[in-house]
C-alpha cells in the first residue's frame, strides 16, 4: 500500500440501514471511505446502494473500485446484507466469498467471509464481517460472540496461509468475558480504548462495540483507531446519525501505511449536510431503479422507462415518457432531487 492510505486495513462501517429511504447522504459516506483501500460494511438493506457508493467513490477519487455483497441474512422479518468495497489499484479479491453455514444455528445474521490480497506486498488476509445481535441483554449476545472462536478455527482451514481478521459491530466491548473463547483461540482486539457509537448528546461516544479481532502473529498491524467523522466534517451528532451513521468507522493500518481520513474534500461531501440536504442527487443517466423511484410521479415502471430512454440531456426531456407531462416534469425539477448539469 502507499503511505497515503490506511493500508488494506479493512475499515469497518455500520451504516444503519444503508439503502432505505432514510436521508442518508451517500456522497459524504463515500468521502469518508476515500481514506481506505478496503471496507467491510454492515446493515446493508439494499445492495443497490453499495453500487451507488462504488460509483460515488469512483467519481470522487478518479479511480476504479469494486464491490460485492452477501445475500440477505437474518431471522423473522429483519434481514440485512454485508458488503466489501475495495480500491482496485491496491486490493484484489482472491477467493472464498461465502456466508458462514452456521451448523449450530447460533447466529441471527451469519457472518460473510472472503479473502483479499494486498497488491503491494502480495500478502493475503481472510476477513469475516459480522453484526452481532443486540437482543434484550448481554445474555442474548453471548452465544454468537462465543461461536466466533469456531469461525476463527474454521478460517484457518478454509484460507490456509492467510492472516485472519474478524471485523464488525459486536454489541459487546472487548473487555467482556464472553470473548474468552476467541482469546483462547489466539485472537486479540485491535482497539482496546475509546468508543465507536455516537451518543445523541453532541460530542459524546457511548460504547466500544465495533472492533477488529486479529491474529497478531500473522498480521503486521501498525495502527488501529476510530474515525471521528462528525468532528472532521464539522457536523453535530444529530446530523451525523441521521445522514451518515450512528457508528464511527474503525480502521487499522499495515506495513508502512498511514491513515488518510483527514483528507475529506468538504466541497464534495459535507456541503450537502451543511445546507440541510440529507441525500445525494439523482443522475438520470446513471441512477439505479430504486433511486429513480424516489422522484415525484416516478414509480417502478417509469423508472425502467427512464433507464430505457437514456441518455437524457435534461429533465425537460422526460416528457418523452408516456404519462409524464410538462407539469409533472416541473414537479420533478422543483423537488431538487435531480443532479444539475
Amino acid at each position: 500500500m502507499t503511505d497515503r492510505r490506511p493500508g488494506w486495513g479493512a475499515p469497518a462501517k455500520n451504516l444503519k440501514h444503508l439503502g432505505w429511504n432514510n436521508g442518508k447522504h451517500l456522497a459524504t459516506v463515500a468521502g469518508i471511505m476515500q481514506g481506505a483501500d478496503l471496507w467491510a460494511l454492515q446493515e446493508v438493506m439494499d445492495t443497490g446502494a453499495v453500487q451507488t457508493l462504488e460509483r460515488q467513490l469512483e467519481q470522487q477519487t478518479g479511480e476504479s473500485w469494486s464491490s460485492m455483497a452477501s445475500h440477505a441474512v437474518g431471522r423473522n422479518t429483519y434481514q440485512e446484507s454485508y458488503a466489501f468495497l475495495w480500491r482496485d489499484s491496491a486490493v484484489d479479491y482472491t477467493q472464498g466469498a461465502v456466508v458462514y453455514l452456521d451448523p449450530g444455528d447460533l447466529f441471527a445474521r451469519e457472518p460473510y467471509l472472503a479473502e483479499f490480497r494486498d497488491k503491494d506486498s502480495g500478502e493475503t488476509v481472510a476477513m469475516a464481517v459480522v453484526h452481532i445481535v443486540y437482543g434484550d441483554s448481554r445474555t442474548d449476545r453471548t452465544p454468537e460472540i462465543q461461536e466466533l472462536a469456531s469461525i476463527w478455527e474454521w478460517m484457518y482451514e478454509v484460507y490456509p496461509g492467510s492472516a485472519r481478521l474478524i471485523v464488525g459491530d459486536f454489541n459487546l466491548p472487548p473487555s467482556d468475558l464472553a470473548w474468552q473463547p476467541l482469546r483462547d483461540a489466539g485472537a486479540q482486539p485491535a482497539i482496546t480504548t475509546g468508543a465507536t457509537t455516537l451518543s445523541e448528546r453532541d460530542g459524546r461516544y457511548a460504547s466500544l462495540y465495533d472492533n477488529f479481532w486479529i491474529d497478531a502473529n500473522s498480521l503486521d498491524v501498525t495502527e488501529a483507531g476510530i474515525v471521528h467523522f462528525p468532528q472532521m466534517l464539522g457536523i453535530d451528532h444529530q446530523t451525523a446519525r441521521a445522514s451518515v451513521s450512528d457508528h464511527a468507522p474503525i480502521y487499522l493500518t499495515t506495513g508502512n501505511a498511514s491513515p488518510a481520513f483527514t483528507e475529506i474534500n468538504d466541497s464534495v461531501t459535507a456541503r450537502g449536510l451543511s445546507d440541510g440536504r440529507g441525500y445525494h442527487c439523482i443522475d438520470l443517466n446513471r441512477a439505479l431503479p430504486s433511486e429513480l423511484d424516489r422522484l415525484p410521479n416516478v414509480g417502478p415502471a417509469r423508472a425502467q422507462d427512464i433507464i430505457g430512454g437514456r441518455p437524457w440531456a435534461s429533465v425537460d426531456d422526460l416528457t418523452r415518457i408516456n404519462g409524464i407531462g410538462s407539469a409533472r416534469v416541473e414537479e420533478i425539477r422543483q423537488s431538487g432531487l435531480v443532479c444539475q448539469g
